[in-house]
């Protein structure tokens, strides 16, 4: 039994920023399973990768990270474009993985199940009903709100939304994906639609501007804090995610995992690649923001 598992396929990615052009493994589960590498906690990956990536898969259990591989034909493979406003960009698919199956999962134990799917028919609704019935279930929503042509990433409803949702314990959406998927434009509006649907918990993040926490009634607006630089924003939701749901696992408040979280994505998006931090830099950078 783990204390969190992510289920998620890892991609390798292009990421080209104003000056800068990398080549580098992503998608959520990269960047999430790195961000609780230095963490206290029971943690296991469950992921898809082609065999000529396995590079990747020792690098990972190199820094000590439970992985669990189901070796395909194909890795996801992303081209992210940033501008200067580093809380947008363009991308594309240059290739697809298998999706995950029911018969994978058969073995999984863990208290919370955290779903990064990165395209619509990544991940089933079954799956999430399934995992609901073992444990919590966290899910960051893009994947299920992207759908490819022609190589590009077009932003599109998820139509079975009112079927998975009432299973979903923790959702995470930014404004623009709480847009599509509620139709709500105000932050609060679309919090309390998701939570209609049938969300315990809605995570709404908003880049330079912070994130808000609805839960049981009570929203929660957590700050952004300042980076030293901003370098590279890929991955920062997973991390802020990793981090929320590291502290929630501790028994922590909403407000308590929003403020950690916060905190991990501020010193992530200061450096390229993923967060490889410890909790004590994460509490020393909250400390000097709350002098």
């Amino acid at each position: 039994m783990f204390d969190i598992c992510c289920i998620g396929h890892i991609t390798l990615d292009k990421v080209i920023t104003p000056g800068s052009e990398v080549n580098m493994p992503g998608g959520t589960s990269f960047y999430f399973s790195n961000a609780l590498s230095n963490m206290d906690v029971s943690y296991s990956l469950l992921t898809s990768i082609a065999a000529s990536e396995s590079y990747i898969i020792d690098g990972l259990n190199a820094k000590g990270i439970h992985t669990e591989v189901f070796w395909g034909k194909h890795t996801v493979c992303f081209e992210n474009i940033y501008s200067f406003d580093q809380d947008h960009r363009q991308q594309r698919v240059l290739e697809k993985a298998d999706p995950f199956n029911m018969a994978q999962l058969s073995h999984v134990n863990a208290k919370i199940y955290h779903l990064g799917p990165l395209l619509a028919d990544d991940i089933p609704v079954n799956m999430i009903e399934h995992l609901s019935q073992k444990g919590i279930v966290s899910l960051d929503v893009q994947g299920y709100l992207r759908e490819v042509k022609d190589q590009q990433v077009l932003a599109i409803d998820w139509l079975e939304k009112k079927a998975a949702l009432p299973h979903v314990g923790i959702l995470k959406a930014n404004e623009t994906e709480m847009e599509v998927l509620t139709g709500c434009i105000d932050i609060r509006e679309g919090a309390k639609a998701l939570a209609g649907m049938g969300v315990k918990e809605v995570v709404i993040t908003l880049g330079s501007k912070g994130s808000v926490i609805y839960s049981e009634g009570v929203f929660h607006n957590i700050p952004a804090y300042k980076p030293t630089a901003v370098v590279d924003a890929t991955g920062c939701g997973d991390t802020y995610m990793a981090g929320y749901l590291y502290k929630k696992s501790k028994g922590a408040s909403c407000y308590e995992a929003g403020t950690f979280a916060a905190a991990m994505a501020t010193l992530k998006i200061g450096t390229s690649g993923p967060f490889s931090g410890t909790s004590e830099e994460v509490i020393k950078l909250l400390s000097a923001n709350l002098q």
